[in-house]
């Protein structure tokens, strides 16, 4: 299975001029927009909304902050409004990897193209 990585920026909607951009992996199994906890003054000063207990893919039990608003935009794809998870992360050769997840992806109204490997648009919203 490819890994499908797409750009994406993120707003606060309280301090418009803190915009983060980078490029970030889709992973249908995360919930929400993940960003690695050091970059949270990037973004100014958000209002965090709870603490969630949070399972990796490596079945490690962490704590994340849920913060917003925010406005999110991948590449390609209209803008969405809510939150970001934040979490204590470890990077790579010194690069973070944040992840879009199924939240986003369904808001965005964005698919995951499985032989393509990309993101599509989807012409409806699901309601069922």
């Amino acid at each position: 299975m490819g890994r499908i990585i797409t750009h994406v920026k993120i707003k606060n909607l309280l301090e418009t001029s803190s915009i983060l951009s980078c490029d970030a992996l889709v992973d249908t199994g995360a919930a929400y927009m993940v960003l690695p906890k050091a970059w949270m003054d990037r973004l100014g000063k958000l209002t965090m909304v709870r603490e969630v207990d949070c399972e990796t893919a490596t079945q490690e039990l962490v704590k994340g902050e849920v913060c917003g608003p925010v406005e999110i935009q991948m590449e390609g794809f209209s803008p969405v409004y809510g939150e970001v998870l934040f979490l204590d992360m470890l990077p790579v050769d010194g690069v973070y990897e944040p992840l879009i997840g199924y939240i986003v992806l369904e808001q965005s109204q964005a698919s995951v193209d499985m032989l393509g490997h990309r993101l599509i648009h989807t012409k409806k919203t699901d309601l069922k």
